[in-house]
């Protein structure tokens, strides 16, 4: 009788969660499970925003030089505040092309050249491989095969000081090296904070002054700066946001002015279609910049990132050499894009958005296959944010009926049975405590595993992921103390009972 009472307070805290859950979930299961509508370019930027929760969306086309802007959704929710062609948006990584043609720009009048070590520039910087010291060129930064390492990106300090971008490279300055320079393609963004600091060093201006003075002016993209945490946030700026539960929440990201060249352009759809149309050579181009921009669009097989088969990393832009296609996407904690480029076709896509997600590049590379009359990819869930939210969101619900089952179930049950006296049990228990030590040990460092730390995970993925690891941390110390008890009450009960 007991048992099938317990039996049935478990089924009723368990369907209760299950229907919480459903109840906070509907609208986002619901567009989980819908095939979504494609008619059009509009219609599939819609649905591509409900499936990935992106509150806002801006998204820039040229064709032939014609320029067409769209948008959707808010760069506010809270106050109802709808994106417009003025809208601005952090770019993330997208903002390396403007870099690397800085970088053009220096090596064009003389002042530096592709090959010089960095150490020419910054004595101070001496990375390793195989335990000697090995020097980094320029072209290895611009093309990602410097050997840095993808995950010195958590090495990235939080500030907005004028001394973050030298704070940033010293952080850096002694770092081991995965490969030798100029081996391996590797993305690291922090290559690129490299080449801000050597700009600096060259010219003797802060890298965003002289990015504004040779680049965003000239080109008329004159609602465009660089966001280093100092300057008065403009009234056009979208609020970003961030995944929790299928939901976006607003959130302000921390500030990080070193890694300022790698992704912190602040700049809308209008200024743009300028960028766009300059590297499809049109538009009013001083002839310095032009030659520059044409540069740029050039790969140098033996200097170039090799990343697969007529595919090349160069100058701040993945370049498929065959179709005369580049394209970057941009990630910032809280914003992302995608651009495309047709250099052949004269055909351009630039998506921006104020949630970190593959939502951008989907609508992008769906906008050019329908420019190019190639049918619409459906909505796909292989945006790695996306899918931790959706995973760790689950496990929490796990984790949560667990936690209501051990609480308003197990701790209510008697601690011993006759049964439990017996020594295979007792081992039995033995083992299970020992499992859920090694796991609680584990659910503790697992990011550290995978040379990530807590305050990366919590500047850049989903909330959720705290959630169930301190649910899981929780039931873990619950089963423990509740086997280290079963057993103590063991050992009392065979010391009492004679013969045992």
């Amino acid at each position: 009788m007991k048992t099938a009472k317990k039996t049935g307070t478990t089924a009723v805290v368990i369907l209760f969660l299950v229907i919480v859950s459903l109840i906070i979930w509907r609208n986002e299961l619901a567009t989980f499970f819908s095939a979504g509508n494609y008619n059009d370019v509009d219609n599939m930027v819609e649905t591509i925003m409900e499936k990935s929760a992106t509150p806002g969306v801006a998204m820039v086309i040229s064709k032939g030089g014609k320029i067409d802007y769209k948008y959707f959704g808010y760069g506010d929710v809270k106050n109802q505040k709808k994106v417009t062609e003025e809208s601005l948006f952090e770019l993330g990584s997208t903002t390396k092309a403007f870099t690397a043609l800085a970088i053009i720009l220096l090596e064009d009048e003389g002042y530096i050249t592709g090959s010089d070590p960095v150490s020419d520039y910054l004595p101070w910087f001496a990375p390793a491989y195989n335990g000697e010291q090995a020097d980094i060129t320029i072209d290895q930064l611009l093309a990602h095969t410097s050997g840095i390492p993808s995950w010195s990106v958590q090495l990235i300090p939080e500030g907005t000081s004028d001394d973050m971008l030298e704070k940033t490279i010293r952080n850096i300055s002694a770092i081991t090296l995965d490969t030798y320079p100029g081996t391996k393609h590797s993305y690291a963004t922090i290559n690129y904070d490299i080449l801000a600091l050597i700009i600096e060093e060259v010219t003797g201006q802060k890298y965003q002054d002289f990015v504004t003075d040779n680049i965003l002016l000239p080109l008329g993209m004159t609602e465009s700066y660089f966001s280093t945490g100092q300057e008065e946030v403009s009234d056009k700026l979208t609020k970003g946001y961030k995944l929790f539960f299928g939901k976006s929440l607003e959130y302000k990201a921390p500030r990080y002015y070193g890694n300022i060249a790698a992704g912190y352009l602040v700049t809308n759809i209008k200024d743009l279609g300028l960028w766009m149309n300059a590297q499809l050579g049109l538009g009013n181009i001083p002839d310095n910049l032009r030659s520059a921009i044409n540069k740029s669009h050039h790969v140098d097989r033996e200097i170039a990132g090799y990343i697969n088969e007529d595919k090349y990393y160069s100058y701040g832009w993945s370049n498929d050499i065959e179709n005369k296609v580049i394209k970057h996407g941009g990630s910032n904690p809280n914003y992302s894009s995608q651009a495309i480029i047709d250099l052949e076709k004269q055909e351009a896509v630039f998506v921006l958005a104020n949630l970190d997600s593959s939502a951008p590049s989907q609508i992008a590379n769906n906008t050019y296959r329908n420019l190019n009359n190639i049918q619409m990819i459906k909505f796909s869930y292989d945006d790695s944010y996306i899918l931790l939210d959706i995973i760790f969101s689950l496990l929490s619900i796990i984790a949560m009926v667990g936690f209501g089952r051990r609480v308003l179930i197990k701790g209510k049950r008697k601690v011993i049975k006759n049964e439990d006296t017996n020594p295979r049990n007792i081992i039995g228990i033995a083992i299970g405590l020992v499992l859920r030590i090694i796991l609680l040990v584990f659910i503790i460092i697992w990011p550290y595993l995978i040379n990530y730390n807590y305050y990366l995970i919590r500047v850049w993925m989903s909330n959720a992921i705290f959630v169930w690891e301190v649910l899981t941390i929780i039931n873990c110390i619950l089963s423990i103390a509740m086997k280290i008890r079963r057993i103590g009450a063991i050992r009392t009960r065979n010391i009492s009972i004679p013969g045992k």
